[in-house]
């Protein structure tokens, strides 16, 4: 497998989301939208994990699409909740684990999570004003 990570200005995602992926069976991948160095390799780091487990236990890009994407349209304003941690999420459990991973490596960089958590909270709010 062929895997392509790239940082990306946050209005090219293809919706609203700080980390997405695709694969077409030979390359995976990863668009992470860009924050600062050290954020976008945090990004990145989920969206491989999780990415990878999903592949693995066949959980479709198509059913992870859908769920998100329905998901965004329905957020209530204001909310700020990941869509891999709702209860019917159908990747919940390769989302909570990603983001474990996640969590122990910005630990391990010395990232503030509440200013990172905050900094992707910022990204969609600037791409709805």
């Amino acid at each position: 497998m062929r895997i392509l990570i790239e940082s990306v200005p946050h209005d090219q995602q293809r919706y609203e989301t700080c980390g997405d992926y695709t694969s077409d069976g030979e390359t995976l991948t990863i668009k992470v939208s860009h924050t600062l160095d050290d954020y976008d390799f945090l990004i990145a780091v989920h969206e491989l994990v999780e990415a990878y487990l999903c592949q693995k236990r066949g959980i479709s890009g198509e059913v992870i699409d859908a769920f998100d994407m329905a998901y965004e349209a329905k957020r209530p304003e204001g909310n700020t909740d990941e869509p891999g941690f709702d209860n019917d999420c159908p990747y919940r459990r390769e989302h909570r684990f990603a983001t474990g991973i996640e969590r122990q490596i910005a630990r391990e960089l010395g990232v503030d999570w509440s200013r990172y958590e905050q900094r992707i909270h910022d990204l969609s709010q600037k791409a709805k004003a």
